[in-house]
């Protein structure tokens, strides 16, 4: 290593790697921080939500400078249960994250550059180069995945400008009053201004196929059922997240990976909702508590840190495989409709992933599913077999 040679380079420009750079850099204005990114600029083209409480005091202090907007409440739509929450929405938008982030100075930015061999203690791009640090954090975004067993969140949405003022004074976190295909589906609403709204289209699918004009024509829908007239396309934004159904660590991230990982690629993300914002800062603050490391005993820090919290949130898995397996898939919103007649304090814990005991017991007793079919969703484990036995089977019929 040389004074040109970083203390941590992080292959990816996305969410969790940028917080990464921008907490350490905070905390650690000497160590020397250089991110890749294949893109020309960070966080790619998203926006990024969550509820007050998934952050605390000081961590919503720190994110502060990335924060585009902050409603005081949320609503919620289902056809037989309409609600106000009283707990405050924030979101960031990756237009945001760049330009508080390259306009701070603190790391180098490489765009344009891929990485396509990484180690400990270096990255080697498509052109050949080799780079060396003195630890390499892998954030790339969601990788193999061999080990999970996933259901999948699909969206696109379109924020656009209206030709009156839409009337909303709080997000629409799920508009579930619309019509059920594809798993379970939903219209998800963000209003910036009197005229402005991210109208997002999703989907809680046991596929991962995205059909971006399907999507796009049921915003269309969406818009003109609700009165509104387009006049103006500001940007979109799509894509495919993993809900979390099962787990198994050792394959998923074998023990002697001497490469460390982030975000999505991590399996860092709430394993029902899909959000990944709590989880990236709270990665970010662990790394800056403990540094330095090396590559070594960086890649062991992030693998013990999505154990714990894999462990931790065991109990989202399981709601996840009696979503996906039990029940058809259309009637999928009945159950998401149950939940959020729950408590207040209840639903604020489940998004936090801070639920008691009592209230997961609450969650289990107040759910619409036959008793008997979601008994063998139980044990993780068992699951996870059944699961792999399954696919054996269908690529042992497939014809070739």
């Amino acid at each position: 290593m040389n004074s040109r040679t970083p203390d941590l380079l992080l292959v990816g420009g996305g969410l969790a790697n940028s917080l990464i750079a921008w907490r350490l850099t905070q905390r650690r204005p000497d160590v020397r921080v250089t991110i890749l990114e294949a893109g020309e600029r960070l966080g790619g083209n998203h926006t990024w939500s969550f509820h007050e409480d998934d952050l605390s005091a000081q961590q919503r202090a720190w994110m502060a400078p990335f924060l585009v907007h902050r409603w005081p409440g949320q609503h919620i739509r289902f056809p037989n249960c309409r609600r106000d929450f009283s707990e405050p929405y924030l979101s960031i938008t990756s237009d945001r994250l760049h330009d508080v982030m390259v306009a701070a100075g603190r790391f180098e930015l490489k765009s344009g550059v891929r990485a396509v061999e990484l180690a400990a203690d270096a990255v080697t791009t498509d052109s050949g180069e080799r780079l060396a640090a003195g630890a390499v954090l892998d954030g790339r975004g969601p990788g193999p995945s061999d080990g999970l067993v996933l259901g999948f969140q699909k969206f696109v949405g379109r924020e656009v400008r209206l030709a009156e003022p839409h009337g909303l004074t709080v997000p629409t976190i799920m508009d579930a009053t619309v019509d059920q295909h594809d798993g379970y589906r939903f219209v998800y609403l963000l209003p910036f201004t009197d005229d402005t709204v991210l109208i997002e289209d999703t989907r809680y699918s046991d596929g991962g196929a995205l059909d971006p004009a399907e999507l796009h024509a049921a915003i269309d829908r969406y818009a003109t059922a609700r009165g509104w007239t387009v006049i103006d396309t500001l940007r979109g934004e799509d894509g495919v997240l993993p809900i979390l159904m099962a787990c198994d660590l050792e394959r998923f991230w074998p023990a002697d990976d001497p490469v460390a990982r982030s975000g999505l690629r991590a399996g860092l993300f709430q394993p029902t909702t899909g959000y990944s914002l709590p989880q990236a800062v709270a990665l970010a603050d662990a790394i800056a508590d403990h540094w330095p490391m090396n590559g070594v005993q960086l890649a062991r820090f992030t693998r013990e840190f999505t154990r714990e919290f894999w462990q931790r949130t065991r109990f989202y898995r399981l709601l996840n495989r009696m979503l996906f397996r039990v029940g058809r898939p259309e009637h999928r919103y009945r159950v998401l409709e149950t939940f959020y007649s729950l408590s207040e304090p209840l639903i604020t814990n489940f998004y936090a992933t801070k639920l008691t005991l009592r209230q997961k017991l609450r969650i289990l007793v107040g759910k619409p599913l036959p008793i008997l079919d979601a008994l063998p969703m139980v044990r993780e484990r068992r699951f996870l077999e059944r699961e792999a036995q399954k696919g054996s089977d269908q690529r042992s019929t497939t014809p070739r």
